[in-house]
């Protein structure tokens, strides 16, 4: 049964992780202040053209500081997407809480559609981290994890109000609904406001038949 749990070749734990977060409170300024500067240059060139010594400039801190923490580009980028993920489980979490009808889960979920495309409007630099992300093989693993672990959100939901539903169908279900609308926000955001908004309505319609499906 697919759930939120890893894969079993570890494919997502391999993605390069910060060498260690700092505890005290000058530590963790510091920490911050390293991952705000990477976000603003992310910004302003994307992840691409970002050089750790332009992080550590820009952070104000010597260049052993940054590497203290992170090891490369990628570990930057990695932390930056987990709290984006976790902002976003939460934000499901939420979102699918109070729903005790599947009419109301399907509309609940359309919402949260509107407001996950209305965060990354707001936010480019979620954009380039979800490029970054793409290019890299063992942050596309962590990005797949993330998927599953939505998807079994939407599971769980689902399973609560229809209990008598088949768990796998629904299991599989959930978790393409969720790596799919992944996918249509990063087709979205390329394309011009008018057709991104039509390609995230498209997804919307095709989302709710399923979960009316079910």
């Amino acid at each position: 049964m697919i759930d939120g749990r890893l894969s079993e070749n570890g494919a997502a734990a391999e993605a390069p992780a910060p060498r260690r977060e700092p505890v005290q409170k000058r530590s963790r300024e510091r920490y911050e202040r390293m991952l705000e500067a990477a976000k603003e240059l992310i910004t302003q060139g994307g992840s691409d053209a970002m050089k750790m010594s332009d992080i550590a400039a820009r952070a104000g801190v010597p260049i052993g500081s940054l590497y203290q923490f992170f090891p490369d580009k990628a570990s930057i980028v990695r932390v930056l997407a987990e709290r984006t993920h976790a902002e976003s489980r939460q934000c499901i979490e939420d979102g699918l809480a109070g729903a005790r009808e599947m009419m109301a889960l399907r509309s609940s979920f359309a919402d949260l559609i509107d407001e996950y495309y209305a965060i990354f409007l707001a936010e480019p630099v979620m954009r380039d981290i979800w490029g970054a992300m793409q290019t890299d093989k063992s942050l596309a693993a962590l990005e797949l994890a993330e998927s599953r672990r939505n998807g079994a959100l939407l599971a769980e939901a689902i399973m609560t109000l229809k209990p008598d539903a088949d768990a796998e169908t629904v299991s599989i279900s959930a978790f393409l609904i969720m790596h799919l609308g992944e996918a249509t926000m990063r087709m979205a955001l390329q394309l011009p406001p008018d057709e991104g908004r039509t390609i995230v309505d498209g997804f919307k319609r095709m989302a709710d038949r399923e979960l009316s499906a079910l």
